[in-house]
């Protein structure tokens, strides 16, 4: 396998990266918009759990690309991602455009919790916090969608619309990086 990789040419590569194309927001994000996106991260645990719920110890920790985590990591890397996501909204509803606490997220993920711990936790802890995160973006009319935080890397302002389709994106990515490699290792 590490012929395999050391022989991918960088657009392969970056297929690994990116396997569903980076986000590319909608110039003008519809209301059908805002409702898929919530759909997607209504129906994301459950299907991440599917996923990945049978895997061996072997499997977590088989990195989905060169110089990329496990699939453990991802999950708890989710969990983690996701946890932050959720608070970033309740900032922006509840304050005037808050400059966020970014983290780093490739040191979060070498951590003990990130490289050992089983992945059930992180599975638990995406169901919770996406059914919060579901119940309150649901609730969300224009006027909130148009709130925003700033993000202190990019300093940038981030619209609560468009940190929906954010999220959808980062969970259908992440989901494809566990499902591409377990088709390419003929796991499922």
């Amino acid at each position: 396998m590490l012929f395999l990789y050391l022989n991918m040419t960088n657009l392969d590569l970056e297929q690994l990266k990116y396997p569903i194309g980076k986000f590319e927001c909608p110039e003008r994000i519809t209301d059908q918009h805002i409702k898929n996106w919530i759909l997607v991260l209504e129906q994301f645990p459950i299907r991440l759990e599917a996923l990945v719920k049978h895997l061996t110890k072997e499997q977590l920790d088989t990195v989905y690309r060169p110089d990329g985590w496990t699939i453990r990591q991802v999950v708890h890397h989710v969990a983690d991602s996701h946890h932050h996501c959720y608070t970033r909204f309740k900032w922006a509803l509840t304050e005037d455009k808050p400059t966020i606490k970014a983290y780093n997220e490739a040191d979060w993920a070498e951590l003990h919790d990130s490289k050992q711990a089983p992945i059930q936790m992180s599975l638990e802890h995406i169901k919770a916090v996406h059914y919060k995160l579901v119940y309150l973006l649901k609730r969300l009319n224009s006027e909130d969608l148009k709130k925003s935080f700033i993000h202190p890397e990019t300093e940038s302002e981030v619209l609560l619309s468009y940190n929906i389709g954010s999220y959808a994106w980062h969970s259908n990515h992440h989901y494809a990086h566990i499902e591409n490699l377990l088709k390419r290792k003929g796991w499922i």
